[in-house]
């Protein structure tokens, strides 16, 4: 290739870099006009959208109480336990595995919450309820073991506590609803 070619070849080349970059600062530095419609729907101030629904969730401060208190319990009685404490939707707000306790705790402890909630009732209750339904045990994230209870707000659950590490399930749940407990305080 002859000098001509490639300073000819360079320029170009140049030139055409110079133009992306330019491009691409000026249409980010272009701000977005004020008339571009959203791309969420807004809430009518007025109170009557029955597109809308206003829901009630542990905050991580109140999940991280309930959770301490839970293990408090469990060393009151020397055990070595995990605690899980999740949302309505069953998504972990917090998890605090105590000192000694099993590696099997952590993700039972996560289950036994999650099923806790997703039924509103004490796992210790719906184990019960695998005899006329034994494929509940099949639904994938649930287990069906003593040991986690729902938290509760007007009625409805708002989160689930789950506990794994005690010799029983009894205990577990005796600790868990320790934990909820110490959120009504």
């Amino acid at each position: 290739m002859n000098t001509r070619t490639r300073v000819l070849t360079g320029t170009a080349l140049a030139i055409a870099l110079g133009a992306g970059t330019f491009g691409a600062v000026s249409a980010s530095a272009t701000p977005a006009p004020e008339s571009a419609p959203a791309a969420a729907a807004k809430k009518k101030d007025d109170g009557d959208d029955k597109n809308f629904t206003t829901t009630t969730h542990l905050t991580i401060d109140a999940a991280t109480r309930a959770a301490q208190a839970t293990l408090k319990a469990a060393q009151s009685e020397n055990q070595k336990v995990t605690v899980a404490v999740v949302d309505r939707n069953g998504n972990t707000i917090v998890t605090l595995r105590g000192d000694g306790a099993g590696p099997q705790s952590y993700e039972s402890a996560q289950r036994k919450a999650f099923t806790a909630v997703s039924w509103n009732a004490p796992t210790s209750v719906l184990a019960g309820r695998l005899a006329q339904a034994p494929n509940l045990k099949d639904i994938p994230g649930t287990l069906f073991l003593g040991g986690g209870v729902p938290v509760q707000a007007n009625g409805a659950p708002v989160a689930g506590i789950g506990v794994a590490g005690a010799p029983s399930g009894d205990l577990d749940e005796k600790f868990a609803k320790a934990g909820a407990d110490s959120l009504s305080k």
